[in-house]
This record gives structure tokens, sequence and C-alpha cells, in this order.
């Protein structure tokens, strides 16, 4: 709880800041005053003020953020702020011509995308190790079957993109999901570069689908080892120790983690005669595994033990204009992706239970935070994206919704009359409540169901 808590405060922390300098150093380059830099809404905790006579505060409420300039209007945007002595009425923001108070607003998410792409960047420089995109035994009757793809086939590329890694395998596939179709696939097939192609289905719901496991895609995990064992199990009663590796099960062998986990599972209170390795000698363990009700009914075997593998790892990393390069790449293709995602939820395409609040949010910086500063810096990069793309959408109470109002400014050559925009903060009051309701909703009923399974 505490790591969760931590990653969540610094996760926000840092998105707000960024998103608020942003905001504030553009103003300032415009030459608008600033009042107040905020990090959080409410009740001022801690303050000071610096030589240029703006209030730097930390506020009670850190779900947000707020930076305060001369004679802005919106009233929900910090409320009053004393320092205001000496101030010249060309250093307020209202008195801007529209195409600085436009970049003023505009800068806040675009902050926070040029974070995603310095962060993706980041990681491309240093390098990650990833498992490499190398096959198991696709699933029987999937796409990849249908294509005649093997065992230790290594995939090289996704029509025209180059495929080095997993993750980048799995990302690929990703940007294809929604739309259906045929995909071809360069792979490298016993020192032989070929291709294949697979036929992408048209789902209903495509946020809510693995591309990999809905085309039969399996990762190869190399041998099977015992990484864990359940006292008083099957495993345990049987001998087996952690850093066994499993070379076989009665007359299969060469069995990834997957198919081994299903083995078991199909032999429940049937004798299974395990092939093991440990400490260079080979060993045969027979064991019969406990008999267990699914709650749909159906009865599985367990042994007991964890199994994990150990695949084939590549470091992908790129030299300082590439890392940059593909930083803004990937950071753009985030964006896309989440824009059509939004998309498909207003057509009803693609379910509203995808919606995340600040539950799923903290609960997902925890686990990256755990999983190390790698995982941790691409879920800041990737919540960074989503900040900025919200940030733009054209509702009012957003920086697109005013955005929106200086476009129409623009073409009209003047302000909208005041009623349209106080209709349009009423509106964008409602939207943002409703969206955050649904959020936390969606939360309450995710952790619920965790809850409530076995």
């Amino acid at each position: 709880m505490l790591v969760t808590v931590l990653a969540f405060l610094v996760t926000l922390g840092v998105l707000i800041t960024f998103h608020e300098l942003g905001h504030y150093w553009v103003a300032r380059w415009c030459g608008v005053r600033v009042l107040r830099f905020s990090i959080g809404f409410g009740r001022v905790l801690i303050k000071r003020v610096d030589r240029h006579g703006t209030e730097w505060a930390l506020s009670a409420i850190p779900l947000g953020g707020y930076v305060k300039m001369l004679d802005e209007t919106s009233a929900w945007n910090g409320g009053h702020v004393s320092n205001t002595d000496k101030l010249r009425p060309s250093e307020s923001f209202d008195a801007q011509p529209v195409s600085r108070r436009f970049a003023i607003v505009a800068a806040g998410p675009v902050f926070n995308l040029l974070l995603a792409a310095l962060l993706y960047a980041l990681l491309n420089f240093f390098g990650t190790q990833e498992p490499a995109a190398v096959l198991a035994t696709p699933t029987p009757q999937s796409a990849a079957a249908v294509a005649g793809l093997q065992p230790g086939d290594r995939i090289l590329g996704v029509d025209d993109r180059s495929i080095r890694s997993w993750s980048e395998l799995r990302w690929a596939l990703l940007q294809k999901i929604g739309e259906g179709g045929a995909i071809d696939l360069t792979i490298e097939q016993r020192g032989a570069t070929l291709s294949r192609t697979l036929q992408m289905p048209k789902l209903a719901d495509p946020a809510a689908v693995d591309p990999l496991r809905l085309l039969g895609l399996r990762l190869a995990t190399g041998v099977p080892i015992i990484r864990g064992v359940v006292p008083e199990s099957v495993g345990a009663a049987g001998g087996l120790r952690v850093g066994d590796r499993i070379l076989g099960v009665q007359q299969h062998p060469d069995l990834d983690v997957g198919q081994l986990i299903q083995f078991i599972q199909q032999h429940p209170d049937k004798p299974v005669q395990l092939e093991l390795e440990r400490e260079s000698r080979k060993l045969s363990i027979t064991l019969v595994p406990t008999p267990t009700t699914q709650t749909d009914g159906q009865v599985i075997g367990r042994i007991g033990v964890q199994l994990g593998g150990d695949p084939e790892m590549v470091t992908v990393s790129y030299g300082p204009i590439d890392s940059m390069i593909n930083g803004v790449v990937k950071t753009f293709d985030t964006a896309w992706f989440s824009l059509r995602m939004m998309g498909k939820m207003i057509i009803g395409e693609v379910s509203v239970k995808n919606i995340s609040g600040p539950v799923t949010i903290a609960d997902y910086a925890g686990q990256s935070a755990k999983i190390g500063w790698v995982a941790f810096v691409g879920y800041l990069a990737l919540v960074s994206v989503s900040l900025g793309v919200l940030n733009l959408l054209p509702i009012p109470m957003l920086d697109g919704g005013h955005l929106l109002y200086y476009l129409i400014e623009i073409v009209r050559g003047s302000p909208l009359p005041e009623r349209f925009m106080e209709w349009g903060q009423k509106i964008g009051f409602g939207l943002l409540s409703a969206l955050m309701m649904l959020a936390l909703f969606n939360d309450s009923m995710r952790y619920v169901s965790q809850w409530l399974s076995p």
C-alpha cells in the first residue's frame, strides 16, 4: 500500500507539475504576470513568493493544479490572490492577442506530450531488456496456426514496421486490432526469411482483447522452471524444488510453460510423470494433480507450484537521435490510438468499461513501481500522453474547450458572447462530472469483481 500511494503521488506530482509549467513558461514568455502556481486545489498548505511576484503553492487536494494569471476570468482556476501591487494592464492574460492566449492554454497539454516523448526517448537511449519476438507453438486452429507459423519462428516485421521484441510485436498488432483484415508478417524460420499473412477478425470491443491471444501467438518461454512451491501441496510432497527445470512430461518433451500448465490441468486425479533437471542431474517424479473445481464447474488438476520460463532476451536501445525520433513516434502513435479508442467509445464499438479512474491509476502506478524503474517510467509516459490528449478535447473547462473558443474568436473576429461562455462552462462541468463518476464506478466494479473472484 505504501509503495502504491508513493508511486501515485509521484505520478500525479510529475505530470501535473510539467503540465502547469507549460502554461507558466509560455505565459511568462508572452509577458503575462503569473500570480500563483499551485500543485493541488483547495486550501494552500505551503507557499512562497519569488522575485517576480509569483506565489508558488502546494494545496490540500492533489488531484490537479492551476496557474493563476492576472485578470484571468475563470473563477474555478484559483480564486483571489493578494500580491497584485504594481501590476500593469498590459501584463494581464485578457489583454493579450488571441494568438498568445491560444499558445498559453495549449502549452499545458503540449508539454505533457513533450514529457512523454522525452521519457520514451530516455528508455530508448538507455535500453531495455525485453523478451525476443520468438514464438511457441501457436494455439490450435488460431489465425497463427492457419498461417503456418511454427514454434521457434522469430517475428521480424509487421507490415512495414520492423520488430525486435515481444512488446513491439504486441504494440504493432494493437494498432491493427480495430480494423480487421490481413496482416503481413516477416519471419525468420530455420534461418530463412519468409512472409506469412494473418487474418485479423473485426471485433465488437477491440479494447478488451489481447491481440496476441486473439491471433494465437504465444511467447517461447523456454524450458519451464519451478519458481515456487506451495507448502503441503502435491508438488511439495512429491519432492519438487525451486529451480527444477521441467524437460518433459510423460511422452511429451519440450513443452513450454503454457503447454505444461494445460497438460497438468487436463489430468486431475491421474498420474503425471515429470522429467526434471536438478543441478545437472536428470530425475523422474510422478505426481497426481489435485482435482479443483472452477467457478464454471470445470474440474482441473493442480500440483501447487509456480512455473516460470527463461525466454530469449534482447536489448532494445537506440542512439541519441534515433531515441528522440522513436520517442516522438511512440508518443504520436499512443495519442492517435487513444483518440481512436475514444471515437469508438462514442459510436459504441468499444465499451465504456475501459475508462479508468484514479483508483486504477494508483494501482497500476504501484504495480509498475514494484517491477522497476523502466516499467514505472514507461507508465509515466503513457499517463502523460493520456493527460495531454484528454486536455486537448474540445470540452469547456478543459484546455481544449478554451482553445475551441479562441478558434471561434479568430473566425468571428471577436469573442463569443458571455452567455455562450457560461452555458459552455455548465455543459463542460456536467460532462466532466459524468466522466469522473463513470470512471469511479468502473474502478469500483473492477475491484469488487476481483474481490469476489476465488
